[in-house]
C-alpha cells in the first residue's frame, strides 16, 4: 500500500511515499480503506520528532481517517465490509489502509461527504471528553472556546451551540470571526485587536465563564483564570504559546476554580469506547444536519508535506485534509 514516511524527522522533516505492506485487523480491530486523513498538530510534532506514538501504535502519521471497512476482526461488534466510517487511530492514518479499534469508529451519514468525514473523529472525540468529561459543563452555562476555527474550535462550537449554550470564542481575524458566528457562537472575539477578558467580562456582567477549553497556553493560563466566572472549569488541551508561564493563583482559589490538562492519544481502548458512545447518543443525531465537519482544503496524500507546511502557517479555517482515495 501507499503510506506517507517522515525522512529525517527533525525540525527540517520531509514527508515522502513510500510502499508499504497492507496492515491487517486484529481482534477487536477493523481494517479501512481509507478515503481521506485529517491533519492535526499533533502530527506535525511527531514529524519534528517531539511527539512520538504510544507503544504499540503504527509509526505512520494520521490520527483520523475516514473510508470504508475492508475487513472485520474477530471481536469488532456489530460492523461489517463495506460499512462507511471514520476512525481515530492512535496512529497508521496517512496510508491507503489504517487499522482502528472497533470502537472508536463511528459511521458516517450518507449526508456528510466521505472524504470530509475524515475531519469529524478528533475533533468530535476532543471536545467532548474535554468540555463534558473534565469541564463538566452543565445546561445553562457559558463557554469560551480558545480557537474557534480550529478544526476543534469549529466543530465544539456547533456541537455545544445547538445544545442551547452561549458561547465566546477567541480568533485571530475578521474573516475568522464571521466563520466563528457562522458555526454558532453568541461572541467572536478577534485577539488581535480585543482583550478576551475584558469582551468576557462586559459580556457576562463581569461573572465570567464557566468553562474554557484552551490550546494556547502560555500567558492565556493566567488571563484564562481571570476569564473564568465562579466554581469556573479551566482545561488545557495543547500549549501552543509554551508550557511556562507565571501564574498567581489567588484567583484559582478565591474562585474555587478547576484547572485541568488532558490528552487523548494515550488513553486505552476502553476508554475510548466510552467516548464514542456518548458521542453516538449524544452528539451524532445531529451530524449532517446541524453539525457538520468544516474543511478548509484537501490535498492529495503525495501532496502530504505541502499540506504540513500549509497548516504550520495557521491561516485555515476548519480542517486540513489528506485525500488518498
Amino acid at each position: 500500500m501507499k503510506a506517507v514516511h517522515i525522512e529525517g524527522p527533525g525540525r527540517d522533516y520531509r514527508l515522502v511515499t513510500t510502499t508499504l505492506p497492507r496492515p491487517q485487523a486484529g481482534p477487536g480491530q477493523i481494517l479501512i480503506a481509507v478515503a481521506a486523513a485529517g491533519l492535526n498538530n499533533a502530527d506535525l510534532l511527531q514529524a519534528r520528532g517531539l511527539y512520538p506514538p504510544p507503544p504499540g501504535a503504527s509509526p505512520i502519521l494520521g490520527m483520523e481517517v475516514s473510508g470504508v471497512i475492508a475487513e472485520v476482526g474477530e471481536g469488532a461488534g456489530s460492523w461489517k465490509t463495506g460499512d462507511k466510517v471514520c476512525a481515530l487511530l492512535p496512529g497508521g492514518g496517512y496510508a491507503e489502509f489504517a487499522v482502528a479499534d472497533a470502537g472508536a469508529a463511528l459511521p458516517v451519514p450518507d449526508t456528510i461527504d466521505l472524504v470530509d468525514a475524515a475531519g469529524l473523529p478528533e475533533a468530535a472525540f476532543t471536545a467532548w471528553t474535554n468540555i463534558v468529561g473534565m469541564g463538566r459543563l452543565a445546561p445553562g452555562e457559558s463557554l469560551l472556546i480558545h480557537g474557534g476555527t480550529s478544526g476543534i474550535g469549529s466543530l465544539a462550537i456547533q456541537i455545544f451551540a445547538g445544545r442551547g449554550h452561549r458561547i465566546f470564542t477567541t480568533v485571530g481575524s475578521a474573516e475568522k470571526c464571521a466563520a466563528a458566528v457562522k458555526f454558532g457562537a453568541a461572541r467572536a472575539i478577534n485577539y488581535a485587536r480585543e482583550d478576551f477578558v475584558a469582551v468576557v467580562k462586559s459580556e457576562t456582567d463581569n461573572k465570567g465563564v464557566d468553562v474554557i477549553l484552551d490550546m494556547v497556553g502560555g500567558d492565556y493560563v493566567q488571563r484564562n483564570i481571570a476569564a473564568a466566572a465562579p466554581w469556573g472549569r479551566i482545561i488545557n488541551i495543547a500549549y501552543q504559546s509554551g508550557f511556562r508561564t507565571g501564574v498567581d493563583f489567588t484567583s484559582v482559589l478565591t474562585k474555587r476554580l478547576t484547572l485541568a490538562a488532558t490528552t487523548l492519544r494515550g488513553r486505552t481502548a476502553e476508554q475510548k469506547r466510552a467516548i464514542r458512545d456518548a458521542l453516538m447518543r449524544e452528539v451524532w443525531p445531529g451530524v449532517g444536519t446541524g453539525i457538520k465537519p468544516v474543511t478548509d482544503r484537501v490535498f492529495p496524500l503525495e501532496q502530504a508535506q505541502k499540506a504540513h507546511e500549509f497548516m504550520a502557517k495557521t491561516g485555515h479555517i476548519g480542517k486540513i485534509l489528506l485525500q488518498i482515495a
